[in-house]
């Protein structure tokens, strides 16, 4: 397959296939001895596919590089995919966790506002301007 037929067939551009390939994830055929265009073994697209679905579900490029490690050596053990998946849903806990205050924070200057009036005066902008202050002296008195 063409690097073309390959991007269309995993859905995504070919400047992506060309990223993967600079970043190890997927191997650069080898150009023909004569010209011409590589050709990639469809392995490289159901590889494409694996990669994108692991990304998909929040994991870096780096830990993809280890999970398809795993994959790859035989002596591997399902318990290090499991660890990798388990430290991966442990971080997504706490990025929710992090939202959650992050939302409530908000919700509550949203309240708080009376959507009318100048900006020069509004509760949200002068809270975040209070806090940003209340930062400022807690890290001078920290010092």
């Amino acid at each position: 397959m063409r690097i073309s037929v390959v991007a269309k067939n995993t859905g995504v551009g070919v400047e992506t296939v060309r990223f993967y390939e600079r970043h190890g994830l997927i191997e650069q055929p080898p150009r023909p001895s004569g010209g011409g265009f590589r050709s990639y073994p469809p392995e490289v697209a159901e590889r494409i596919r694996f990669i994108r679905q692991a990304q998909s579900l929040g994991f870096s490029l780096k830990e993809i590089v280890e999970l398809l490690s795993l994959r790859a050596d035989p002596s591997a053990d399902c318990s290090d995919v499991r660890r990798r998946a388990q430290s991966k849903l442990e971080e997504v806990d706490e990025k929710i966790s992090s939202l959650t205050v992050i939302r409530t924070a908000l919700q509550s200057l949203v309240d708080a506002c009376p959507g009318e009036g100048a900006a020069r005066f509004c509760s949200i902008l002068d809270s975040l301007e209070s806090q940003a202050r209340g930062d400022v002296q807690s890290e001078k008195r920290r010092r």
